[in-house]
């Protein structure tokens, strides 16, 4: 009988020690492939080291409960509920991504449109940025879907146009980055070797409230820019680097993509320019990042082959948009090269998107004229009178080449209307007015005192053009031609 107990116990613990052995494989795989998340979060906040710890594996359910609640309140609209139900969950499982996610975008999308004061808009858009990149990823520090989602924040919410308010946003932002990255181009040598005080409460600002590494900032700049770091298309970039170095390898694509998006926003209008007649920025097209850019695009294509097809139609687009704005901008050298470059590499055709036999000259003006209705005398009337205004706008801002630029757009345009108007079958068509007429009417408005024009800006724009102080004061004293500049 005693043997029999000693055989029992000896299986027992032979028992006891297996199980230990796989129970001990069995969190490591689950631990390796995130299937689970049981581990005491370390430096949290004592409410969450409390819920993570004290109820143990019942927080699961109780976040499921409560995602079910949250989704509900989502449906109906009932927003703020909502975020504070989300602010639960994310307690009780901080490494739930999407809670994280959709928290912030309620913030900064569903909650910030409820306010019509576009400062209190703000608050809410600055919350949801917060939310993710010094909350969110603190706990879920290799989620690509993270990474994303700030990105695009920058790029969308704040960068693009489509929220009433996009100018404000546009300015905090600028105004916050200025503070310590003044002029929006670092000195790295400062930054990563602070040798005074200044720049020391740089670096700590950046890497405190921001959560911006110098040694990332350049690795970024070196890599797309020169960019423009009071820009917020410049930091959805810098996120989606980030997270591409930390994310593991078959989660890169959407960054990927996120990062080739706002490059091309950063392209055209990534450079801030000051409007002082206005009182806010303005953003012009950056034209310096174009070679660091296209070598970007291209060592991506060879380091992912298996999406090199998707990046080369990125890098196409990206090479298109660069010949037109160079050529826009009065630098035509650099127009022609960039354009034997793509042909180059991509060749003329269906394929490429540029008709066959183009030079560089047809190519910039059918990116002009490819939206304009060739019948329609007003649309391009309106066409030639926004370059032309655009063209002394930014005369008196001092940017001169893109003025020369644009008002050579415009006589090509003027140029190309009147020569497919010119047909016999088109004789029926009203004529259009000389550019010189166009260019006489926009400066006449421009220069006549109003108050919604600002005196400066006259007098700036009157030295430019070597007017007289009177001029544009009566309607009567236009001279025959513009004048020269």
């Amino acid at each position: 009988m005693s043997a029999r107990k000693s055989i029992l116990a000896l299986i027992l613990v032979v028992a006891l020690i297996a199980g230990s052995w796989v129970q001990g494989r069995l969190n490591n795989d689950r631990e390796r492939l995130g299937l689970t998340r049981t581990a005491v979060i370390s430096n949290a906040p004592p409410v969450l080291a409390f819920t993570t710890v004290a109820l143990g594996g019942f927080r699961g359910i109780i976040a499921n409960l409560l995602w079910i609640r949250t989704s509900d309140l989502q449906e109906d609209g009932k927003y703020f509920e909502a975020v504070q139900l989300a602010d639960w969950i994310s307690k009780l499982q901080p490494h739930f991504t999407q809670v994280w996610i959709n928290q912030a975008w309620n913030m900064a999308y569903n909650i910030s449109v409820k306010f019509p004061n576009p400062d209190d808009r703000w608050l809410w858009v600055q919350r949801g940025i917060e939310l993710l990149r010094d909350q969110g990823l603190v706990y879920n520090p290799n989620q690509a879907l993270m990474y994303r989602e700030l990105a695009w924040f920058f790029q969308h919410k704040m960068g693009a146009n489509l929220d009433d308010a996009h100018w404000v946003y546009k300015t905090e932002w600028a105004k916050s980055m200025d503070a310590v990255i003044p002029g929006g181009h670092p000195n790295y040598d400062d930054l990563l070797h602070p040798r005074t005080q200044e720049a020391s409460n740089r670096v700590a600002i950046l890497s405190d409230r921001y959560k911006m590494l110098p040694a990332m900032m350049k690795k970024v700049d070196d890599t797309y820019g020169p960019l423009e770091w009071r820009l917020p298309e410049t930091h959805a970039i810098y996120w989606a680097m980030v997270g591409i170095e930390n994310s593991p390898d078959q989660d890169k694509l959407p960054l990927r993509r996120t990062i080739y998006q706002p490059m091309l926003t950063a392209l055209q209008r990534g450079r801030i320019v000051t409007n002082r007649f206005a009182h806010r920025i303005e953003v012009v097209a950056n034209l310096d990042m174009i070679p660091n850019a296209s070598r970007a695009y291209e060592d991506a294509m060879k380091a992912d082959p298996a999406n090199a097809e998707h990046i080369g139609t990125g890098h196409r687009n990206f090479l298109k948009d660069a010949i037109y704005f160079l050529w826009a901008n009065n630098r035509t050298a650099d127009a022609r090269k960039w354009f034997s470059y793509f042909v180059k590499l991509y060749g003329l055709g269906p394929q490429s998107g540029i008709a066959e036999g183009s030079t560089m000259e047809d190519f910039a003006l059918s990116k002009v004229t490819e939206d304009i209705n060739e019948t329609s005398r007003d649309r391009v009337t309106a066409l030639l009178l926004g370059f032309i205004s655009q063209s002394y706008f930014n005369l008196a801002l001092g940017e001169d080449d893109q003025a020369i630029g644009l008002e050579r757009m415009a006589a090509k345009i003027h140029q190309n209307y009147r020569i497919r108007t010119a047909h016999p079958a088109s004789v029926t068509r009203v004529e259009i007015p000389g550019l010189d007429v166009i260019k006489q009417n926009v400066l006449r408005d421009m220069l006549t005192p109003s108050t919604n024009t600002n005196p400066e800006f006259q007098a700036v724009l009157r030295s430019k053009l070597n007017l007289p102080a009177d001029f544009g004061r009566s309607p009567t004293n236009a001279p025959a031609a513009t004048p020269d500049r």
